[in-house]
C-alpha cells in the first residue's frame, strides 16, 4: 500500500503551479475519512501510547452509541481536523495494516461496550438457511394468493346467488301484482272498439252451428260453452279457457227463465286461453242495448233492462226475473282485475218471441256459495303448490 507523505504547511506557491495542483488533489483525498469501524479495532488494538484520534475512537466505543452513531460522531470530528492531522490519520491507519500483515494471528479484539450484550452466550440461535429457492417460494406465494381469490370468489358467488333469487321472487311478486292490477285491464285486444258496430239481422233466427255470443256495441263476438256439465271453481275455471260459459244450473237459450253466461273481464297473462278478456268492456252496455246468443242454429236477441254491480256472495242473480218469461244475465267480474265485485248485465228475449219458449231442461241443483271470479292469481297458485 502506497503510503503519502506529510503534506507541506507552507501557503500554495503561486510561482509553482506543479506543486500546488499536488497539494489540491492531496486535499481531496483527504475529504473522506477512513473507515469508522476499522478505526474502532485499531484503537482497540492500541493499549498503550494511543494518538489523540485513537484516544477519541476508544472513547466512543466506550460510550454506548451504535455503529451508525459512531460512524456520524467519527465523521463530524474528521472534518474538525486540519488537513496536517487528517494526514496523520491517514498514516495511522495505513500504518496499522502494515503491523496485520506482518504480525502473528492474535486473539480476537474485544468488541465495544455497546456490542456487550451480543457475545455468544447471549445471541440468539442461528436462523436456519431457507432449502427453498427463490422460484420455489414465488410459486408457493402465487398458489396461496389463487387460493384465497378462490375462496373470496367462492363467498361472491354464494352471495351473488342469494341476491339472484331474492330478486327473481320479487321480481315474480310485482309482475303478478301489477299484471293483475294494472296491466291486465288494459291488454285486452278489443280495448278499443271500432266505430263500426258487428252488422247482423237481429229478427233473423237462422244462424250456424257454432254456439256464440255477439254484443254488437262493444264488437264482442265469443264462443260459448255449454257442455260443462259441473259448477265446481275448478271445472268452470278450465271451461272458460276455451270462450265464456253457460253455467250448468241455469236454462238454456229458448227457454223460459234466466240464463246466466260468465266471462273473464281480466286474468294473469300468464294464465292459459285466449279469453282470458272476454267480458271487459262488457260495463259499456246501458239499458237498451241489445246482445245475441246463437245456438243449435237458432239466433235470439236479447235487450238489456238491467245493469248492477254485486257481491260474489249475492248468489240470486242467478234466479229467474219476475214478470219477465225468458232473460239472460252476462256476468263478469268487477272492476276488471279483481274480484271483489260481480258486474252483471240482464236482458229480456225479444227475438223471436218468448212465449214459443220451452221449460228449462236443465237439472236442478243447490245453489254455489259464491259466483265464480277470475282465475287464480300467480301468487294464489304458488301458496297452493307449496301448502299441497
Amino acid at each position: 500500500m502506497k503510503t503519502i507523505q506529510p503534506l507541506n504547511s507552507n501557503p500554495p506557491d503561486p510561482a509553482n503551479p506543479a506543486a500546488d495542483l499536488v497539494r489540491q488533489k492531496l486535499h481531496g483525498l483527504y475529504d473522506t475519512e477512513p473507515n469508522a469501524k476499522e478505526e474502532l479495532q485499531e484503537a482497540e488494538a492500541k493499549t498503550d501510547h494511543r494518538s489523540k484520534h485513537q484516544r477519541y475512537m476508544h472513547e466512543l466505543s466506550r460510550s454506548g452509541m451504535s455503529l451508525a452513531e459512531i460512524q456520524t460522531a467519527w465523521h463530524n470530528y474528521y472534518l474538525g481536523l486540519p488537513d496536517t492531522e487528517k494526514h496523520q490519520v491517514w498514516q495511522e491507519f495505513y500504518a496499522e495494516h502494515e503491523r496485520r500483515k506482518t504480525a502473528p494471528p492474535a486473539a480476537p479484539a474485544a468488541k465495544p461496550a455497546h456490542h456487550a450484550d451480543s457475545s455468544p452466550s447471549k445471541q440468539p440461535n442461528p436462523v436456519p438457511r431457507e432449502p427453498r429457492s427463490v422460484s420455489d417460494i414465488k410459486k408457493q406465494l402465487l398458489k396461496h394468493v389463487a387460493v384465497r381469490g378462490k375462496q373470496k370468489g367462492g363467498h361472491l358467488k354464494s352471495l351473488m346467488f342469494g341476491l339472484s333469487c331474492g330478486l327473481i321472487v320479487v321480481v315474480i311478486l310485482l309482475f303478478s301484482f301489477f299484471n293483475e292490477r294494472f296491466i291486465a285491464p288494459f291488454i285486452s285486444p278489443s280495448r278499443t272498439v271500432s266505430d263500426s258496430q258487428i252488422i247482423i239481422d237481429p229478427t233473423s233466427v237462422t244462424a250456424g252451428p257454432e254456439p256464440k255470443i255477439i254484443i254488437p256495441k262493444i264488437n264482442a263476438e265469443l264462443p260459448v260453452v255449454y257442455d260443462e256439465p259441473s259448477i265446481d271453481e275448478d271445472a268452470v275455471q278450465h271451461a272458460l279457457e276455451n270462450g265464456v260459459l253457460h253455467y250448468a244450473t241455469t236454462p238454456n237459450p229458448g227457454e223460459l227463465g234466466n240464463g246466466t253466461i260468465f266471462g273473464h273481464s281480466s286474468n294473469n297473462i300468464l294464465n292459459k286461453g285466449k279469453y282470458k278478456f272476454a267480458f271487459v268492456l262488457l260495463k259499456r252496455l246501458e239499458v237498451g242495448d241489445t246482445f245475441i246468443i246463437q245456438k243449435d242454429s237458432k239466433r235470439y236477441v236479447y235487450r238489456v233492462f238491467d245493469k248492477k254491480v254485486v257481491k260474489p256472495e249475492d248468489v240470486s242473480i242467478l234466479d229467474d226475473n219476475q214478470g219477465k218469461p225468458a232473460t239472460f244475465s252476462l256476468v263478469t267480474c268487477d272492476p276488471p282485475g279483481t274480484s271483489l265485485n260481480r258486474l252483471v248485465v240482464t236482458g229480456e228475449q225479444i227475438t223471436p218471441d218468448p212465449s214459443s219458449n220451452v221449460a228449462s231442461s236443465v237439472t236442478k241443483q243447490s245453489k254455489p256459495a259464491v259466483l265464480p271470479s277470475d282465475s287464480p292469481t300467480l301468487w294464489q297458485r304458488l301458496t297452493s303448490w307449496l301448502e299441497s
